[in-house]
């Protein structure tokens, strides 16, 4: 066995052994993302604090959740569901319902690709008029293990500046409507912005941030699920002013179409254009994705923030992170880089 290998299995023993601090002795952290990234970083999260919640983008108009939001106007479900699925604990009970929001339907029907927990959510906003209420409600009856919040209370289009969408036409810049279109773009993506471009936050979310002792941003679809948070007005206030300190997760490899041939540290420079008040304490990549480390560090620099490498990767996949590892890995970087909230 490699010596890389004994050091993985050394990290994910003691991660598996993690388990989330007493109350009073556990940061507060908050996660935003979206999709399987945004997955990813909670299923870490939840095996050292229990003290989380999760801000989610709500932006998305494919599959289910298009179909969703298409016919009844509501916000898409399935981003926040997949949030939901991540909390759920390792036990039957969790791992069962797990299992039963994630099922989808095989029909020759209206039902066909539906998945349960979209339904589930949809229903309970219909039957309490609220959006946090009943995402609480969903949460409960999961036993997850933490909360889950929309980043805004309306739903949002994201749109993209593309240069060289048209393949027949390479320098030229158009306008790129979805987020289930941004994500899969030929092109280079130039920025994006959301419709409509001022939208007011949940305002439980921006009480989270505000109330943090760390913020959790990334990984995951850079122009469509990460960068989306820094352009609601009222959440970039609150990730600019809070006291929290704020690490940032890159992901393990480019995203095909949305940021094909990206370095680690372009996508860092593509976040400062977005957000240029914003600061960062920590910059967390897999050691085996970055190339070119120097750059990076450069790059984290610039953003006020330190780089930290750490194995993240699953054997199984280098395109996806092993939870435990990446357990091991925020709970590293909480206990160095300082604490400030009542869990010191």
């Amino acid at each position: 066995m490699t010596g890389r290998n004994l050091r993985l299995r050394r990290l994910r023993r003691s991660a598996h052994t993690l388990s989330p601090r007493k109350r009073g002795a556990q940061p507060k952290v908050v996660a935003l993302g979206g999709g399987m990234g945004l997955s990813a970083s909670l299923a870490a999260l939840r095996r050292i604090t229990g003290d989380l919640t999760a801000v989610v983008t709500v932006a998305d108009d494919g599959g289910s959740s298009g179909r969703l939001r298409e016919e009844l106007g509501v916000l898409p479900p399935g981003d926040l569901r997949k949030a939901l699925a991540a909390l759920c604990g390792d036990d039957d009970w969790g791992q069962t319902w797990a299992r039963v929001i994630q099922h989808r339907f095989q029909s020759k029907g209206d039902l066909h690709e539906h998945a349960v927990g979209n339904l589930l959510i949809v229903a309970l906003w219909e039957q309490f008029g609220d959006h946090v209420q009943a995402l609480d409600l969903v949460g409960k009856l999961l036993g997850a293990h933490g909360r889950v919040l929309p980043m805004s209370a309306v739903p949002l289009e994201l749109q993209a500046l593309v240069r060289g969408h048209d393949p027949a036409r390479p320098d030229e810049v158009d306008t790129v409507r979805g987020q289930a279109t941004v994500a899969l773009t030929p092109g280079e993506v130039q920025s994006v912005h959301l419709v409509p471009n001022d939208p007011p936050a949940v305002p439980e979310a921006v009480s989270a941030v505000l109330d943090a002792d760390w913020v959790v941003l990334g990984p995951g679809s850079w122009f469509s699920s990460v960068i989306p948070h820094l352009l609601v007005p009222e959440l970039l206030e609150a990730l600019v002013e809070t006291k929290a300190r704020r690490v940032l997760s890159l992901n393990l490899a480019p995203q095909p179409g949305e940021t094909e041939g990206f370095s680690p540290q372009r996508h860092l420079e593509v976040l400062g254009r977005h957000a240029p008040k914003l600061t960062l304490d920590v910059v967390l990549a897999d050691e085996a994705a970055v190339p070119d480390r120097e750059s990076l560090a450069d790059a984290a620099e610039r953003l006020g923030a330190a780089v930290e490498l750490a194995p993240v990767a699953s054997p199984d996949s280098v395109s996806k992170h092993d939870p435990e590892l990446l357990a091991a890995a925020y709970d590293r970087i909480f206990r160095m880089h300082g604490r400030i909230g009542p869990w010191r």
